[in-house]
């Protein structure tokens, strides 16, 4: 049976995890702070020893932020892809990734190498759910056969990541961007044999 001073110690320890997840979580978007459990407990209000506790290392709390940043992405990619086309959906899901990653990209920089499970397994549900988008549009004719969907989707990632690092992002670059890059994407009509190029009728037709 539980006393009243375990059960309010068990709300002080709830309350205090969600202040450091908050912290971690606010910290991620400023580009100008190390991302330190020093840091988390001064944004939190709360002592180092009780953020470490919370969660049981810095790593553990860094997996919580990221993975409770990221989920909510991964869902809305699971939606666009169950109520339009596969090639509507990875156009509207591309300008919501870039616009995510502007907000968030330091956060490749504050966990590289760091021990997260959790955001992990989302990078990686991530990347399955663009390259079904490929996939599916591939199936519809909508997008070029001749490169794989995991390349494809290595490369909409890259790039994607790419423009949302340039600051900052307009939406008239990011829309640039992706109407260039699904412009590219789309089937290449088929060179008719035996049809002269300007490269082959330059030189005044001349023959050996």
């Amino acid at each position: 049976m539980s006393t009243p001073g375990a059960g309010g110690r068990r709300a002080d320890a709830v309350r205090n995890r969600q202040l450091a997840l908050e912290a971690a979580t606010a910290l991620l978007a400023d580009r100008g702070t190390p991302l330190t459990v020093e840091a988390i407990a001064k944004r939190a209000g709360l002592g180092m020893g009780t953020v470490v506790r919370a969660f049981g290392g810095k790593d553990a709390l860094l997996d919580a932020a990221v993975s409770g940043l990221l989920a909510p992405v991964v869902h809305r990619g699971r939606d666009l892809l169950a109520a339009s086309s596969p090639e509507q959906a990875l156009r509207a899901f591309l300008a919501e990734l870039i616009a995510f990653q502007s907000a968030h990209h330091a956060i490749a920089d504050q966990v590289d190498g760091l021990d997260l499970p959790a955001t992990s397994a989302l990078r990686t549900e991530l990347e399955r759910l663009v390259e079904d988008m490929v996939i599916g549009a591939r199936a519809d004719g909508a997008i070029r056969t001749d490169l794989e969907p995991a390349l494809l989707t290595t490369l909409i990632g890259q790039t994607a990541y790419a423009i949302a690092r340039a600051q900052p992002v307009s939406p008239h670059l990011r829309e640039s961007f992706i109407t260039v890059f699904m412009d590219g994407l789309r089937p290449q009509p088929a060179v008719q044999a035996g049809r002269p190029t300007r490269e082959g009728n330059r030189g005044g037709g001349l023959r050996r």
